[in-house]
């Protein structure tokens, strides 16, 4: 039997101090620094009080009345990067956000609510469960100033009688209350796993008219995303495309221009143009070194900073543009990829120029500051390489996985399949996912592809290609106008079944239909049923 930890803590440990403790009134402290827990309307919410005390982290245990057993799935950082699976328990893994466990009978979810003013993740073994709130500014304690920081709200849920699936996509809608989610299914195109990055506005016109070709008729029109390539300094002086640098400042070079003309004749092709940005790396000389990190990128502490957030987002939504997609700012904070992070999202010795914010709220400040600025556009927002945890509710749509490919059917496999078997639970309960895209070159033979493709249009989640126009033949191009008008459609999640026997799962349940993929056969050549 799981227990529920919707209770006060046994034991509360603030930078490695246990605490003088009340456990009855939920009150946990040492020197100047105070733990509040208090139950409310079935969440266990965390607050946090110090006066002169710049903490760093606090540790809240719950002991176990009976030994656990189980299989265990954390979340992730950021993105996945192929390294989603139900586990062992481990006591010294770190399980980001949330956790569930299952033992056959059982499903019990452990987590907080989205949006938390803490950096969480959980320690799981069998006499107990931990949750650690990494509340630093960067790589140093917070200066809270007597301030009261609510810190994180748990919630507890046990699950019987249903399956470990059913059970994680109830847990994600009761850890998100408010999640903003596009009005019909989002489709479409995306160059970058074709062109990367070498693109032009006359390539986008050809990109936007074979899109309209492919889905003509089809009521719910395709997004069409002008990714990485756009930007003055993607070439350098001399006009050498720059393989290093995809930073600001945004606005268009020689191959583009004028980007508002291209947003209204993409338009006019009958499909609803969107752009790729990375807001926070920019190496213009004209912005004050005040104003950037230790490793260059922009500090969005700094309320000038979240400004030219604002007046970026804003420019291109004036200029026609109805999806954003911002990227990278989780490596651009805290220096890491999702894969370097292990029990702390960043490294000591750093902090942010507005030292009184949690890198949790500094974060969240940041997506809110992109949200309201698209707001007046209607502009879609989404996320790539963000948090999907203290994003949910700011961004409409979220790339969950890193990168696939259009060049390694494995890249697709480990970042597309794997993270889709297992977020798929998230999708529209903390905003619609997005698995990434199909790359279609000739690199990866399309019996692979066509897999990926039936899979991701037939999941209810994101489609969106990325082909050369008018490079396939006709047989597959038939097939790719067909999953773009089944994925314009639905709405239905497809559910991995095997997801607790393997990485990658190959059975999943698609409209009440068992389909069976062969993701690993570079001899089925079989047709498109991916059967």
């Amino acid at each position: 039997m799981f227990e529920t930890i919707l209770h006060h803590p046994n034991l509360v440990v603030i930078d490695g101090m246990k605490t003088d403790t009340d456990i009855s009134a939920g009150r946990y402290c040492t020197g100047d620094v105070l733990v509040e827990t208090q139950i409310q309307n079935n969440v266990l919410a965390v607050y946090l009080t110090a006066d002169t005390t710049k903490v760093r982290n606090v540790r809240l245990r719950w002991n176990f009345q009976t030994i656990l057993h189980g299989r265990v799935l954390g979340d992730a950082w950021e993105r996945t990067y192929a390294d989603m699976e139900w586990m062992s328990i481990n006591p010294f893994r770190s399980l980001p956000w949330y956790v569930f466990v299952q033992n056959g009978e059982e499903t019990a979810g452990y987590g907080v609510m989205v949006r938390p003013g803490a950096i969480c993740s959980w320690f799981l073994d069998p006499e107990g469960i931990t949750l650690y709130l990494d509340v630093r500014n960067g790589g140093e304690g917070v200066a809270l100033n007597g301030r009261r920081l609510a810190a994180a709200r748990v919630i507890s849920r046990i699950y019987s009688g249903t399956d470990p699936f059913t059970a994680a996509q109830d847990f994600c809608r009761n850890m998100c209350a408010d999640p903003i989610l596009p009005s019909e299914p989002v489709y479409g195109f995306n160059n970058w796993y074709y062109a990367y990055g070498h693109i032009s506005s006359h390539i986008v016109l050809n990109e936007t008219k074979y899109m309209a070709k492919l889905t003509e008729g089809l009521s719910n029109r395709p997004y069409v995303v002008i990714d990485d390539g756009w930007q003055r300094k993607r070439y350098t002086a001399d006009g050498a495309f720059d393989e290093e640098y995809n930073g600001g400042p945004w606005i268009p070079n020689m191959h583009f221009r004028d980007m508002q003309k291209l947003a209204e004749q993409m338009t006019q092709q009958g499909v609803i143009p969107g752009i790729w940005v990375r807001l926070l790396l920019d190496n213009s000389d004209s912005i004050p070194v005040e104003w950037r990190l230790g490793n260059g990128a922009l500090d969005p502490s700094i309320p000038e900073v979240l400004m030219m957030v604002r007046d970026i987002v804003d420019r291109i939504g004036q200029w026609g543009y109805r999806l954003l997609k911002h990227d990278f700012s989780t490596f651009d904070i805290t220096g890491l990829w999702g894969w370097q992070m292990t029990d702390q999202m960043t490294g000591d010795g750093w902090h942010f120029a507005d030292r009184s914010k949690t890198t949790a709220e500094i974060i969240i400040d940041f997506y809110r500051t992109i949200l309201e600025a698209a707001k007046p556009h209607n502009m879609l927002v989404l996320g790539c390489n963000t948090i999907g945890h203290l994003g949910a509710g700011l961004m409409h749509m979220n790339r969950i996985g890193d990168d696939t490919s259009g060049l390694e059917w494995e890249r697709t496999l480990k970042c597309g399949v794997n993270t889709l078997a297992f977020r798929i639970s998230q999708h529209r309960a903390f905003y619609d996912v997005d698995a990434d895209c199909i790359g279609i070159t000739e690199h990866i033979d399309w019996v692979f592809n066509r897999q990926w493709g039936k899979l991701l249009s037939q999941s209810g989640t994101s489609l969106f290609v990325s082909v050369r126009p008018d490079s396939l033949p006709e047989d597959q191009e038939k097939e790719l106008i067909q999953m773009l008008d089944i994925n314009s459609r639905t709405r239905e999640i497809a559910i991995p079944l095997d997801w607790q026997d393997t990485t990658l799962p190959q059975t999943w349940l698609i409209d009440g239909t068992t389909e069976q993929f062969h993701w690993m056969n570079a001899c089925d050549s079989r047709p498109s049923t991916g059967t």
